[in-house]
């Protein structure tokens, strides 16, 4: 009987730093849009941070499924899913996009947001590590 597989604890730690500083800027960016008047375009920010933190947890959950799969095709089930999931956001987010020109850009730029929030969140600790070393 095999183990049972989940996130490593590092990830999920990551993540879960990345959502809460996602949340925190998606709140600043709101209650500083009032008074400037784009809270509409804010509110799509926080949509498209939602969908970077949505993508970020399907992509751990896909990998470890990934790991304890025994089937004799799953790297073509782990890349298929990837793509599905990317073009499924994609898609989602263009159309947002499209759709409530010019404030719907904002879910384009909540989801670059969060994977350069992902991006830092990851390297500070191993920026730590290497410094200390």
């Amino acid at each position: 009987m095999q183990p049972e597989l989940t996130v490593p604890t590092v990830a999920d730690a990551t993540f879960r730093r990345a959502v809460v500083v996602a949340c925190i800027l998606g709140a600043v960016a709101l209650v500083a849009s009032v008074p400037l008047g784009y809270v509409t375009a804010a509110l799509f920010g926080c949509i498209g941070l939602a969908l970077g933190m949505l993508n970020s947890r399907l992509v751990q959950l896909s990998v470890v499924r990934f790991a304890k799969q025994e089937s004799s095709r799953p790297k073509r089930q782990f890349v298929g899913s990837v793509v599905g999931r990317l073009a499924l956001i994609t898609l989602l987010a263009l159309s947002l996009a499209l759709l409530f020109r010019p404030d719907g850009l904002g879910v384009i730029v909540g989801l670059a947001v969060f994977q350069l929030l992902m991006i830092i969140v990851a390297s500070i600790p191993m920026i730590k590590e290497l410094r200390g070393s």
